[in-house]
């Protein structure tokens, strides 16, 4: 369910690259192991892009911030909760990014509060992956889920719908990790990992902010 698109169909991660030109792309070395390529907490804390989620996903009318403020920025281990109130309606969204040490931005992820049982988002990846096979998710050391396709590329990066049930939530709210496998043009695998350290909390920050 993508209904909480931003201007486009593109969803807030996609307009904040955009917005600051940075495009994302697979770097050599891109079949390393994940920490390759993930930042550290310290990176990704120090990175202020992620707070301008303006364009959030979550958009619910008739409430207010705490306090009556405008914005609000919340960061949760790994995790930032950014909500932007403009009128009657509030737009919440929880989201991480990484970057290389040389500054190139190789992953951005972001959900919207729950619907129901389900929580949806948009996960951005680099360009010079194969599209075709797709991708797939993996909590820490359970089984794969079943691979979801690229939904399309933009000059940010190449974006992928995602969608996970109360059951996928409850195990990423006890895992340490969510790894995330593509393929790189060439054929060779290309390994990515979300920490998952303040996902639970970030998700309930998330929920009751949206409300």
């Amino acid at each position: 369910m993508m209904s909480r698109k931003g201007i486009l169909g593109l969803s807030a991660t996609a307009i904040l690259l955009l917005g600051a030109g940075a495009a994302l792309y697979v770097m050599p070395g891109i079949a390393a192991p994940e920490k390759a390529l993930a930042a550290s907490t310290k990176d990704q804390l120090s990175d202020p892009a992620p707070q301008r989620f303006e364009i959030a996903q979550a958009q619910i009318g008739g409430s207010t911030l705490p306090g009556g403020a405008s914005s609000l920025n919340e960061t949760y281990r790994d995790w930032r909760v950014a909500c932007v109130q403009q009128g009657t309606t509030k737009q919440c969204a929880m989201s991480q990014a990484q970057a290389q040490q040389n500054g190139q931005r190789v992953l951005a992820i972001e959900l919207g509060a729950p619907a129901g049982d389900d929580v949806t988002g948009t996960l951005v990846l680099p360009f010079g992956l194969a599209l075709d096979p797709g991708v797939t998710f993996q909590i820490d050391e359970t089984p794969a889920m079943a691979p979801v396709r690229f939904r399309t590329c933009v000059p940010a990066g190449c974006l992928v719908n995602i969608s996970f049930d109360a059951a996928t939530i409850a195990a990423l709210r006890v895992g340490a990790n969510l790894k995330i496998k593509a393929t790189a043009d060439g054929g060779a695998t290309a390994p990515f990992s979300v920490s998952l350290q303040g996902f639970g909390t970030a998700l309930d920050r998330l929920t009751a902010l949206s409300h």
